[in-house]
């Protein structure tokens, strides 16, 4: 192996371990305690280590955020192509998607509530958004009808975020999210299309 190569292998491994830290404080303590001071005592490196990384926390939440939408793919696509037909898989994508807000609470809030440079719906848009839609959209399609399929994702998924959202904040239940999911299934799945 070159020396290059070594070199960023290891950039690599530091950037994951910077990522892992934030990850991990924010999860026991919220966004609030992960400062650059805290991250560098905790992967033992100094401050300019990880300045030479990332220009700030929001540029490390931006990352931990972009993790986080690998993952949701990851899970969606499983719930989605794991089901036995498209009633299924629409039911299957929106448990996962509360699942996954209420495992990860802080990854959550890092991906959706956070003030981030995140591009949503445009061009240049990063890959791992733009595939968490597409897996929405998958899920939605055979419900679509004649309906605009990318207006109809955006609805979808604005429900599952906002169910997400008022349940985390106290605003709604959440002894009764199945109840609501089911609701919100009924209005989405179209005769034929199960």
């Amino acid at each position: 192996m070159s020396i290059q190569a070594r070199r960023r292998r290891e950039r690599a491994e530091r950037e994951k371990l910077i990522i892992t830290a934030a990850r991990e404080l924010a999860e026991a303590e919220g966004w609030e305690a992960v400062t650059t001071r805290r991250l560098a005592d905790r992967i033992e490196y100094s401050q300019p280590v990880l300045y030479s990384h990332f220009k700030g926390k929001d540029a490390i939440m931006t990352a931990v955020a972009l993790e986080g939408f690998a993952e949701l793919v990851g899970e969606l696509r499983a719930a989605r192509t794991g089901a036995p037909d498209a009633a299924g898989a629409l039911a299957g994508v929106a448990a996962a998607y509360g699942a996954f807000a209420d495992r990860h609470p802080a990854l959550y809030d890092a991906m959706f509530r956070r003030d981030l440079d995140l591009a949503f719906a445009a061009e240049d848009s990063p890959a791992a958004l733009k595939a968490g839609f597409e897996e929405l959209a998958e899920a939605v399609r055979p419900h679509a009808g004649g309906d605009d399929l990318g207006l109809l994702t955006e609805t979808f998924w604005a429900a599952l975020h906002g169910l997400v959202t008022l349940e985390r904040g106290g605003r709604l239940p959440r002894e009764a999210r199945e109840r609501r999911l089911a609701l919100l299934l009924g209005r989405f799945v179209r005769d034929g299309a199960g």
